[in-house]
């Protein structure tokens, strides 16, 4: 199964560029039909972590995924999945 990888240690102070970036991976992932985004903010303060939050609740956004689900193993990481 595909899957698409975001890592965003390279956008991190960039807030438009980590839009972008999201916006990007989640029109590839409609288009291709690709049920799984997995989205590295990293562990750091937990700020980026919160602006993916704050993105992923936006009404625009919210109805294209199914659901998020946070790693029990690595808390620098999510996955969000969609449902085709």
């Amino acid at each position: 199964m595909a899957k698409i990888k975001v890592d965003l240690h390279d956008v991190y102070n960039n807030s438009k560029a980590i839009d972008k970036v999201l916006d990007d991976a989640f029109r590839e992932a409609i288009e291709k039909r690709i049920r799984e985004v997995e989205i590295i903010p990293g562990k750091g303060s937990g700020q980026l972590r919160k602006k993916i939050e704050r993105y992923l609740q936006q009404p625009h956004i919210k109805p294209l995924y199914h659901r998020i689900e946070n790693d029990s193993k690595n808390f620098g990481r999510l996955f969000v999945y969609f449902r085709f």
